[in-house]
């Protein structure tokens, strides 16, 4: 293995912290979308000290933000090229896929014939079946399943089948593999659902929590990502929080679980005591999960200014071969109706001890730049989407 510039490349993809409308926004239905901008005004300005020396203001002023007269990273927007707005869509492009034919999405629940094979070979009844929040849905039918036994399935935005179960009616082994079955079921083309979801829960009526157990089944990248070409050529690739099953294990070499977006800071900072050659790969799923999609403006202010206080303890471990780059999947504005998923423009800012002074880079015309970045840097077969901007770093 040949290392060109930077040993060790951390990437942070801030889960639906998009950055304003993309242009194709009214297609999806999101004409005004803008996560930040919303976000920002609702808070009456956000507190984010450190985002703001990095640059992230100099990409486009937000309320609270001070735009950083000498910025310490490069810093732009990236478009997505795909069509979706998910977040398998977002992450596979990052890595270097162009996703045309997006996944589908079940607003009206799961058709009768996919619920009534899954009753069949699970041999348990299903109730739910519908787009639901997992708190309260476990709130409305959590004591029904308890009583008898039946599988809670609900979906959301996201292409999602989930498969909620108290951890002491349907023991873990068992959820995982109805699970598994799901996920054979739904790889059915007509059905094209990304991610079947075990969610395990434990409590009594009124009070029951979602535990740690969660584990998703998603589908094999339909072509060879950046990821797969590091391992495969002996670098190390290390899956921190659900990255790991948003790429189905694909191009892992090490993969730690999360609880939190700060458990996800706490493994990120862990692996900087690594030695490692390669990418450290961190989605800090709380932005999206418990802010974006239950339309908590507040909460999800409080969240990034949270993620900001952090990052001096990141800075601090950093090596001056080191290449630190943050950016997002898609957008979730938290103002915007529904609870979907919204189509925008994603943040880009890379920084390097190594780096005098940030600047501005063009705009990216595809998240799938990041891959094309890494894979030249690392010497490795260049993905079929994405131009490298590791030149304009030097």
């Amino acid at each position: 293995m040949t290392v060109t510039t930077y040993k060790r490349v951390f990437i942070i993809v801030m889960d639906s912290v998009g950055i304003g409308e993309a242009p194709d926004a009214e297609k999806f239905g999101d004409k005004g979308a803008d996560t930040y901008g919303h976000i920002a005004e609702k808070m009456n300005g956000l507190n984010m000290p450190n985002m703001a020396k990095l640059g992230l203001s100099n990409i486009r002023e937000i309320k609270g933000v001070p735009k950083a007269g000498k910025p310490l990273a490069f810093y732009t927007k990236m478009q997505e090229a795909s069509n979706g707005k998910d977040t398998m869509t977002g992450h596979w492009e990052i890595m270097g896929l162009n996703i045309q034919t997006p996944f589908r999405v079940f607003p009206e629940g799961f058709p009768e014939e996919l619920i009534s094979e899954l009753e069949k070979r699970s041999g348990r009844k299903i109730i739910g079946n519908k787009p639901a929040s997992g708190t309260e849905i476990l709130v409305e039918l959590g004591e029904e399943h308890m009583k008898t036994g039946a599988l809670i399935v609900y979906t959301s935005a996201d292409s999602v089948l989930q498969i909620a179960a108290h951890e002491e009616i349907v023991p873990l082994d068992e959820l995982y593999k109805i699970c598994k079955i799901a996920r054979e079921v739904t790889l059915d083309e007509k059905y094209m659902v990304g991610r079947v979801i075990a969610r395990p829960f434990l409590g009594e009526p009124g009070n029951f929590k979602r535990t740690s157990n969660r584990h998703d089944y998603a589908l094999k990248p339909f072509d060879r990502t950046v990821m797969s070409e590091l391992k495969d050529s002996g670098f190390d690739v290390i899956a921190i929080g659900k990255i790991s099953d948003i790429y189905d294990g694909e191009g892992v070499t090490k993969a730690l679980r999360t609880v939190s977006n700060m458990d996800g800071m706490d493994k990120l900072i862990q692996t900087q005591d690594m030695d490692f050659t390669g990418i450290s790969f961190v989605n800090l799923v709380d932005f999206d999960a418990l802010y974006g999609h239950r339309r908590d403006p507040i909460g999800y202010g409080k969240a990034l200014e949270e993620y900001d206080a952090r990052l001096p303890e990141f800075f601090a471990k950093m090596k001056d071969d080191d290449l630190l780059m943050i950016t997002a999947d898609h957008g979730n504005d938290p103002i915007a109706p529904g609870t979907d998923h919204t189509r925008e423009y994603v943040p880009l800012l890379v920084y390097s001890k190594q780096m005098q002074e940030g600047k501005e880079l063009p705009l990216r015309e595809t998240f799938a730049d990041l891959g094309a970045t890494v894979a030249e840097n690392f010497n490795v077969n260049m993905p079929k989407y994405g131009k490298s901007f590791l030149k304009d770093l030097l």
